[in-house]
C-alpha cells in the first residue's frame, strides 16, 4: 500500500468500517421450516472479509493519520466482534442491536448501517468487506453508499494513494483491473488480496477488554431514521424456501453396446424423462 506521508494531511481522517459477526459457516446448520442459518448452532466469529476491510483503515491511519470507527449490527454478543476490532487497531466501536433490527435483508441492514453513520456525524471514508460469507450477496456496502448518496468503489485490491481529499484504488472486476479515483466523502468494498489482517497481540486483547463500546438501540437512531424502515418490515425480500437437494436424485448410468444401439438406449431414457415427445 503506496500512501502519501502523514505531513502531507491538513486533519486526521476519520473513517469508519463496517463489521459483522457471522457463524462458522462450516459448522452451522440451516433452520429449514423458518428459512435462516440456525445462528446458534455454530461458534461466531468476525467475518473474513470484514477483517481486510479494518485492516485496510488501520494501515491508512498508521500512514496518514486518522480515527478508525468499527460499526457492527446484530445480537449483544456481537460486542465481541467490536472488541477483536479494537484489539486490532480501531479506535472507536459502535453496536447496533434491538428485536426491532432483525430479520433485516440487505436494504434493511444498509439502511440501519447508513442511520448509524449519520448519527456518528462527519467522516471522510467508510470501508466495508467485499462479502459477508454467510451471505454472499456483496450488495450491503454499495447499498449503504446509496443511503448515504457518496461515492463508492467495489472489489477494491489495492489501495495506491490517499491525499486530504481523495482516495485512489485498483479495483478488479472480472479479468480486468481499474484504477479508480474517489473524493471524500466515500466508500469501498476490498477483497480479501488487498492485504493480510494482522493478529493483535495479548496486551491489545487485554487492552480492548476495559475499552468502551457504544451501545445503540432502534429509539436512539429515531432522529435520522425511520423505524418502520428497519428489520424485517423494513425488508424488500425475504426467503420463501429454504431447502438442501436430495443427493439421491442424482445418479450415474453406463451405456454399451454399438452405436445404433446407445443411440436407441438414449432416446428411451430421455422418453421416460419427458425430454422427448
Amino acid at each position: 500500500m503506496k500512501l502519501l506521508g502523514r505531513k502531507t494531511m491538513l486533519n486526521p481522517l476519520n473513517i469508519i468500517v463496517l463489521i459483522k459477526q457471522v457463524p462458522d459457516i462450516e459448522k452451522v446448520r440451516f433452520d429449514y421450516d423458518k428459512g435462516r442459518l440456525d445462528r446458534g448452532s455454530a461458534e461466531a466469529t468476525t467475518n473474513p472479509f470484514d477483517l481486510n476491510a479494518l485492516e485496510t483503515a488501520v494501515q491508512i491511519k498508521e500512514k496518514v493519520g486518522g480515527v478508525v470507527t468499527a460499526i457492527s449490527m446484530g445480537p449483544e454478543n456481537a460486542i465481541e466482534t467490536l472488541r477483536d476490532a479494537l484489539a486490532r487497531g480501531a479506535d472507536k466501536a459502535v453496536l447496533l442491536t434491538d428485536i426491532k433490527f432483525a430479520g433485516a435483508d440487505t436494504l434493511a441492514t444498509s439502511y440501519t448501517l447508513s442511520c448509524a453513520v449519520k448519527k456518528i456525524g462527519l467522516f471522510d471514508l467508510l470501508v466495508c468487506g467485499e462479502k459477508s460469507v454467510d451471505g454472499d450477496t456483496a450488495q450491503v456496502g454499495p447499498e449503504v453508499a446509496e443511503f448515504l448518496g457518496i461515492p463508492h468503489v467495489a472489489y477494491v485490491e489495492e489501495v495506491l494513494e490517499v491525499k486530504a481529499t481523495e482516495i485512489t484504488v485498483k479495483s478488479r472486476f472480472d479479468e480486468k483491473s481499474y484504477l479508480v479515483k474517489i473524493r471524500f466523502p466515500s466508500l469501498i468494498t476490498v477483497t480479501k488480496d488487498v492485504n493480510v489482517p494482522r493478529l493483535p497481540t495479548l496486551k491489545d486483547k487485554l487492552r480492548s477488554r476495559k475499552a468502551e463500546v457504544t451501545v445503540w438501540n432502534a429509539s436512539n437512531l429515531l432522529d435520522v431514521a425511520e423505524e418502520q424502515l428497519f428489520g424485517l418490515t423494513g425488508s424488500a425480500t425475504w426467503v420463501a424456501k429454504v431447502y438442501a437437494p436430495s443427493a439421491d436424485k442424482r445418479k450415474c448410468q453406463i451405456i454399451g453396446g454399438t452405436l445404433e444401439e446407445k443411440s436407441k438406449k438414449i432416446a428411451e431414457v430421455l422418453a421416460k424423462l419427458g425430454v422427448l415427445r
